[in-house]
């Protein structure tokens, strides 16, 4: 496994061409080439605006999972939702010069609105505080900044920082480092204006590359469909958001204040998406195992909470889950939803577009665009695509419509839309990157003298039924596949450590980039849960894989070495 200038891969948002060559190098010369990316550094293709981090070894990444929202000097790069992009701090810096405060910090936000929910949530107003319990108004105060565009600042005690931090990654709506660079360019003109002065107008939020974007997000939405009778969306129907988790974090909070009302969680959901729910809902309800069990056992409580009065609002779903990729039984859980008259939420974002159609099945699908769609781990954004073809459309339509506030920047949503034309291309590559590794991975587990135990995959998990009533059909252009993620279970930690730490891949916390990438995610995300996570057959010996655009035959090679360091650490024990 090389760097990106062995392999030429480079992101479509410079303008140049995109090129997979690892399979001209000679075939010795690339598998000597080992992961020299450092810990804390971007992990390639790097340009300015990388949202991945080489996380090391498994002993790095347990430390670093403690570090990501901190200011360790470890990290010189990181996930915009976990740790602020270097242009978005130097940009806070030069507003906290203009204020003279040197005991304070700030997160900034690129709408009055954002900077307003962010005091509400460290002020303890409408939630269930946990955290903290001195944090009061007098501590914080909401400024506003122009360059080149307007901006707010949360101003907060530095001492606070860590509780701030909490919702700068929970909800997703700070500013992006292209909009941070955009107006680093201008400090000339960097001034603070007092709040009644803002403008009505925003420009770099509402424009052509936004447009450009939704129409482009349509018309992969429309290829392939597997209902031609049901109503489409249109770009009218895409809503447009800083991040993958904004979009989550958006569509919840429009709900919760128009219903007032439970939400279900069915199956298990990105660590985020869970946390994000716990700090801004006052009653949710976990189904974390999502099988035809759990949907008996929530007909049960819909039924309870309409006996009892109760409002349900909605339910959430990832098709399939983070990490072990479990497919839940969409079909009947639309028939509970218009049942009990509740919204069906569905996160898409691991199957992707290209693979999977559940457009006509959801009222509201949420997607980040962050990965397969973007693709080159350069930009984050997110969406939420409400349904015509729902029975609660023109509820949600009002609601989306009345509550929305743009807040992704227009270079973002340009940068997105350059990487996006090769889409198809890259998913395919992915696919059948995932699918080799799967299939290896799933024949040493069938062996009981290996170290693997089990790989997670839709097309090898019995629930994979489900993935594949939603699979798009096939044409000229692209065979949809299972995607881009799984997971692999070792028979214990220290052999789920030397997996890991023999796997020439870059170890991070993203996926669909264009090189491979690994994480223990369940010893890193939940370490201090970890009986709580088993109950929901999370487990610190699983190592998720997201494959990248390498050279399949090269992965391969690669994780056969990792699988044969696991194989003798487990006959030495």
């Amino acid at each position: 496994m090389v760097e990106v200038e062995c392999l030429g891969l480079i992101s479509a948002a410079t303008g140049s061409s995109f090129v997979l060559s690892s399979s001209e190098l000679p075939r010795d010369l690339a598998m000597s080439l080992k992961i020299t990316t450092g810990m804390g550094q971007p992990v390639p293709p790097a340009p300015r605006h990388s949202v991945t981090m080489h996380m090391g070894d498994w002993a790095a990444a347990e430390c670093s999972a403690d570090s990501l929202a901190t200011e360790s000097a470890q990290l010189k790069n990181g996930y915009p939702r976990l740790r602020p992009h270097n242009d978005i701090v130097q940009l806070a810096a030069e507003a906290l010069k203009l204020v003279d405060d040197r005991e304070a910090d700030c997160f900034l936000f690129s709408s009055l609105e954002s900077a307003r929910e962010c005091v509400d949530f460290v002020t303890c107003r409408g939630r269930d505080d946990r955290a903290v319990t001195s944090f009061c108004t007098v501590d914080i105060s909401i400024r506003v900044f122009v360059a080149k565009n307007t901006f707010f600042a949360v101003l907060f005690p530095l001492d606070k920082k860590p509780v701030m931090a909490e919702f700068w990654k929970l909800a997703g709506v700070g500013i992006s480092s292209r909009f941070a660079e955009a107006n680093l360019a201008h400090l000339q003109c960097l001034r603070a204006i007092p709040i009644l002065s803002c403008p009505d107008s925003r420009p770099g939020f509402d424009g052509p590359s936004l447009d450009t974007l939704r129409e482009s997000i349509i018309a992969c939405l429309k290829r392939a469909p597997l209902h031609n009778d049901a109503p489409r969306p249109s770009a009218t129907d895409v809503y447009l958001y800083p991040s993958g988790m904004a979009s989550v974090y958006r569509t919840h909070m429009y709900m919760f204040e128009h219903y007032q009302g439970t939400t279900a969680l069915f199956g298990v959901t990105f660590l985020h998406t869970l946390m994000m729910f716990d700090a801004f809902s006052t009653t949710s309800k976990l189904f974390g195992l999502g099988t035809e069990a759990d949907i008996d056992n929530l007909q049960v409580f819909l039924q309870e909470e309409k006996s009892s009065g109760r409002t349900m609002q909605a339910i959430w779903v990832e098709f399939p889950t983070n990490p072990n990729l479990m497919t839940p039984n969409i079909a009947r859980l639309k028939e509970l939803a218009d049942e009990y008259n509740v919204v069906l939420v569905i996160d898409d974002t691991i199957g992707g577009w290209c693979n999977i159609d559940t457009s006509a099945t959801a009222d509201v699908s949420i997607t980040s665009l962050t990965k397969s769609f973007n693709g080159y781990a350069d930009a984050i954004a997110g969406c939420a695509i409400v349904n015509p073809a729902s029975r609660k459309y023109r509820d949600l339509k009002r609601l989306f419509d009345r509550k929305y506030v743009p807040e992704l920047y227009e270079k973002d949503a340009e940068a997105i839309e350059r990487n996006s034309r090769d889409y198809l291309r890259r998913c395919a590559a992915m696919n059948n990157n995932a699918a080799a590794l799967v299939q290896y991975l799933h024949l040493c587990a069938a062996d009981p003298n290996s170290a693997v135990k089990r790989v997670y995959y839709p097309y090898v998990n019995p629930s994979g039924v489900h993935y594949k009533r939603f699979m798009r059909p096939e044409t000229s252009d692209f065979t949809p596949g299972f995607g881009c993620l799984f997971s692999v279970e070792l028979v214990d930690v220290s052999a789920a450590q030397t997996f890991y730490d023999n796997l020439n891949v870059h170890k991070s916390v993203h996926f669909a980039a264009p090189f491979t990438l690994a994480l223990p995610y369940t010893f890193c995300g939940f370490k201090k849960r970890l009986d709580w996570a088993a109950g929901l057959g999370l487990r610190p010996t699983q190592i998720r894989i997201a494959p990248g655009l390498e050279d399949t035959d090269l992965l391969l090679e690669d994780l056969k070495v990792a699988v044969a360091a696991a194989n003798e650490c487990k006959q030495a024990v």
